[in-house]
């Protein structure tokens, strides 16, 4: 067993109908909030925005909104927002919404405190390296998908579209505070958006089982989580309204959420960042589930190891195939949940990228996200990268 470190400071309200305690809750101790969400208006329209607010009043807390936050999050809104939350005085982050909405959060938080540019503290690609000296506002998260575990986890992915740089970042100061997770907000998550996220967190409890950084707490939670998403996604994308499939998905999600503090992501995850840098329209769930087969049979080929857990974990019958086709299993078993999501029509040239993108998405992938490479149990280089995005491409 290799040495490692676990940490897990947020506190997590769970369940049906758990919103409510957002009234009560002791743990709920400031007195002015921003609220973020998205700008598309799924938490104005679904009623989850005017509940918050109503909520927080009950409790004397005054809220201002922001609703500018866009899928894939970009600079300026941070930073606008932070502004914000500086002329208001506001003195807590509430994220509302999915992962764009709670990592913007995170971010808003950290420079509602720190001066200067949000690029300044980034630590990878043509990101500044500073520290947040000063802290950063506490942070609530309150779910409406089950799909990138921000709730139980300290990582913020923003865009800078002038660098065309999509990176992930966080620290000590980006793990909520308090995270309510309500099964009963996600009813209303169309079967696409419900697909795309929980590909999401599979591929976030997958990648944190194959990271070279897993340990035994995140390798539970991540087996655990890919075998109720195999069960549970496809039923969710049927029948939205089915309880049983979202509080699965809910702790899922959570679960691969927690994965992700313990463990880490790996290069996967840095091919699709750079995929949706170049492409912002294309939703993050649907670019890692078009990298996927490609991705992880390329893996398995070079390092099949871990695959067959994976494998027995989607429900696949490992045991009675030949041993040098166990670890391929799991390529088998994910494009059955593809196909029973409704993704198996997806495709990177459908979304507009073009072959010849391929060797400037292969540096970007490397450069603005080259750090998880560390954590991935293969060594890729530029043509590694390449190999990938061209068989996915071909794929489709």
């Amino acid at each position: 067993m290799n040495p490692f470190t676990y940490y897990m400071p947020t506190r997590i309200i769970f369940g049906p109908g758990k919103l409510a305690e957002l009234a009560t809750t002791p743990h709920f101790t400031w007195k002015k909030a921003l609220i973020v969400v998205g700008q598309g208006g799924s938490t104005r329209r679904s009623g989850s925005l005017e509940r918050v607010r109503s909520l927080l009043a009950s409790r004397g807390v005054e809220a201002v909104v922001y609703d500018k936050i866009r899928p894939n999050p970009e600079v300026a809104q941070v930073e606008e927002a932070a502004a914000l939350a500086r002329a208001e005085r506001c003195d807590v982050v509430v994220g509302l919404g999915g992962g764009s909405s709670l990592d913007s959060a995170k971010s808003i938080a950290v420079m509602a405190k720190n001066p200067g540019r949000y690029w300044d503290y980034m630590t990878a690609g043509t990101g500044g390296r500073k520290k947040p000296e000063h802290g950063a506002l506490p942070i609530v998260a309150i779910t409406t998908t089950a799909g990138t575990g921000s709730e139980a986890d300290p990582w913020t992915v923003v865009t800078n579209p002038d660098t065309r740089e999509k990176v992930g970042w966080g620290c000590d100061l980006t793990f909520p505070a308090l995270s309510i997770v309500d099964p009963e907000l996600m009813v209303t998550l169309p079967p696409k958006q419900t697909a795309y996220t929980g590909m999401d967190a599979l591929f976030h409890s997958v990648e944190a089982y194959l990271a070279t950084c897993h340990q035994p707490a995140s390798d539970l939670f991540a087996l655990e989580a890919v075998s109720l998403i195999a069960r549970w996604l496809p039923v969710a994308v049927a029948d939205g309204s089915n309880m049983e499939a979202r509080t699965a998905l809910a702790w899922a999600n959570t679960e691969a959420g927690i994965c992700e503090t313990l463990s880490s992501c790996i290069s996967h995850h840095s091919l699709e960042h750079a995929v949706s840098a170049f492409y912002p329209h294309v939703p993050h769930g649907a670019g890692l589930t078009m990298l996927s087969v490609a991705y992880f049979t390329d893996v398995a080929e070079r390092n099949p190891a871990r695959f067959p857990d994976l494998a027995r974990a989607m429900g696949e019958d490992v045991d009675q195939l030949p041993e040098g086709d166990r670890p391929f299993a799991f390529s088998t078993a994910l494009k059955k949940l593809i196909r029973a999501s409704g993704l198996a029509d997806e495709t990177l040239s459908g979304y507009g990228v073009k072959e010849s993108d391929i060797p400037a998405l292969a540096a970007n992938a490397l450069s603005a996200n080259g750090g998880i490479f560390a954590c991935t149990p293969v060594r890729q280089n530029q043509g590694d990268v390449e190999r990938i995005f061209r068989r996915a491409y071909q794929q489709g």
